[in-house]
Formats: C-alpha cells, sequence, structure tokens
C-alpha cells in the first residue's frame, strides 16, 4: 500500500493547494475553514518555512500533530542542533514543534513504515479533538 493512501482514513477529507496535500478529520465535511486543522500534511516547497530547504528537487516533507504525550515520548526534552534539511531523520518540526508537531523530509519506505503507529496516534488525536468539540 502506498504510504499515501495510509493516510486515508474513515472520515478524512483530503485537500491539496499548490502541490501541498492536508489530512483533515471532518466526517460530515461541516467544520469551518478556522476549525480544519490537519493531523498530517506533505508540503512540497519553502511556501511556508525554508528551515527544511524543500525547493530542492525531489524532496518534501511529512509532518504529523501528536498529543502532546506522544511528542514527550519521542523528544522529553528538546534536541540540540537539528539540521531540519537532513533526510529521512525524525525530528521536530521547524515551526510547529511548541504545538507537538513531527516531521520527517524525504523519508524513506522504511521511516515510513516505522511512522505508521505515529500516524494511528496522529489521527486518533484528531478523532478525539474533533469529538471534544462537538461534545462543547
Amino acid at each position: 500500500m502506498d504510504f499515501l493512501e495510509y493516510l486515508d482514513r474513515p472520515g478524512v477529507r483530503t485537500l491539496t493547494a499548490n502541490g501541498d496535500t492536508f489530512w483533515i478529520y471532518d466526517p460530515d465535511h461541516d467544520l469551518p475553514p478556522q476549525r480544519q486543522m490537519p493531523f498530517a500534511t506533505v508540503v512540497t516547497s519553502d511556501a511556508y518555512d525554508t528551515a527544511s530547504d524543500l525547493d530542492r528537487p525531489g524532496v518534501e516533507r511529512l509532518n504529523l500533530g501528536l498529543s502532546k504525550a506522544d511528542y514527550l515520548r519521542l523528544f522529553p526534552t528538546p534536541p540540540d542542533g537539528v539540521d531540519h534539511t537532513a533526510l529521512d531523520v525524525l525530528m521536530p518540526h521547524p515551526v510547529y514543534a511548541p504545538q507537538y508537531w513531527i516531521c520527517v523530509v524525504s523519508p524513506s519506505a522504511g521511516t515510513l513504515r516505522q511512522l505508521e503507529p505515529l500516524v494511528d496516534a496522529a489521527y486518533e488525536f484528531a478523532v478525539r479533538k474533533y469529538r471534544n468539540h462537538r461534545n462543547r
């Protein structure tokens, strides 16, 4: 199975813009734009930030939004000297790490397989946030 297909889950809308892809949990397709926060993205250019030098040919970055607990299991303390241009390395997101996002620039097939539990966790967190918002 293609990894991008692995991101497609029940209740998920996939949006694309300018070569980037966003996976949003919105089972009723009724979230207002300000609530359409993706749980996963693949970005292909430096349009949002330049930290990973995504304008290099064939380079893209997979980003996942985790719960605080899941993020801190990976990075209990902020790593020193993160090279956000490094390929195939799991690291805190260059901009959204304070919101518990992680990323991998141009992940290999092996790394993508290792990321599957983190995708599951990001999806489950998005479902939980959606349900909590609906129950308010």
